[in-house]
């Protein structure tokens, strides 16, 4: 089986797509004639023409906005935002329309759309282009939020993605772009959004996780490994909705958690998976639970960047921590 990056998978589930369904298209900046900013849509437009792949104007809420309607009738639109920071001129159309469409027309119409969307950080980008912006859309019913981790992950939850019926938000961490290759089967598959995958397996700890921080959790769970510790890495894989399954299963097993994102800490992911596990697991845990994470400020100049997200330093103290309490 050949061996695909994450950029590559992305790109040939779309492809797959557009072949197997005519209402398939892709509309962004510089989607077309320049194949994305990260070549993520390299070569569709010659394949597919300028009615299926088109360049926008610099505008994110044409862009989302004109998707919608799309979707609404008969389409199934993928809208590229260039950058998640730039999300922000377009939650009117995401929130307060995409997410509520189907409730607000009482299953009259439904929006099958994918927004993607690079984001995530260590890859020394300027301003509001590493910004981890996903928690701001849980609070939203009605959209579902997809981050995968890895080549084969990223092909089968995208298939996945382009086949709902309502509106997706598919993040992409763009340090793992081309970070890694991975065997991709060639012929189409999907995963399912909403369930997370154990990706290590352990008895004396939980560490939830998603995106660019999974690669670090696993290597430092690697390292305690062979001190004779066993690390039950999870990777959450949709955020919304949450696997609550898979971490209470993990946790009862265990009794120790710790949550890992880039995110900042109040109100994020890891927020939401430790009142989760405080409401229906408490009596199984050991320990109070861990949240290694962003701060809670602005996303970083370069120069601190480092010492600003998650790393295997800070995640193996987050440990450390964990395996105190007795």
């Amino acid at each position: 089986m050949r061996k695909l990056t994450m950029i590559e998978a992305i790109r040939e589930a779309m492809e797959q797509e557009m072949e197997k369904d005519q209402n398939v298209i892709i509309l962004g900046e510089d989607v077309g004639v320049n194949g994305g900013v990260f070549r993520a849509t390299d070569g569709l437009q010659k394949k597919f023409g300028e009615d299926r792949v088109f360049d926008t104007p610099l505008a994110e809420s044409g862009i989302i906005g004109t998707a919608v309607g799309l979707a609404m009738n008969g389409m199934r639109p993928i809208a590229e935002i260039q950058f998640l920071g730039f999300i922000y001129q377009t939650m009117d159309q995401i929130c307060a329309q995409a997410a509520r469409m189907r409730y607000r027309s009482g299953g009259r119409f439904t929006v099958p759309m994918v927004i993607r969307s690079p984001f995530s950080g260590n890859v020394r980008s300027p301003e509001l282009h590493s910004d981890s912006l996903e928690a701001l859309f849980m609070h939203s019913p009605g959209l579902k939020v997809v981050i995968p981790s890895n080549p084969y992950d990223a092909k089968g939850l995208l298939i996945s993605a382009i086949r709902e019926e309502d509106p997706v938000l598919f993040f992409e961490p763009m340090k793992l772009y081309r970070s890694s290759r991975e065997e991709v089967p060639e012929e189409p598959y999907e995963i399912p959004i909403g369930k997370a995958s154990v990706i290590k397996e352990g008895e004396d700890a939980t560490i939830a996780t998603y995106g660019g921080t999974v690669p670090m959790v696993l290597k430092t769970a690697q390292a305690f490994q062979e001190k004779g510790i066993n690390l039950e890495v999870i990777d959450l894989r949709t955020i919304s909705p949450i696997d609550t399954e898979a971490i209470k299963e993990s946790v009862d097993k265990t009794g120790r958690l710790m949550i890992v994102h880039e995110a900042v800490k109040t109100g994020g992911v890891g927020a939401e998976i430790a009142t989760i596990v405080s409401e229906e697991c408490l009596y199984s845990l050991a320990a109070p639970i861990v949240r290694v994470t962003g701060y809670d400020t602005p996303y970083p100049v370069q120069t601190v960047e480092d010492d600003w997200l998650p790393n295997v330093e800070r995640i193996t103290e987050g440990v450390e921590n964990l395996l105190s309490y007795q």
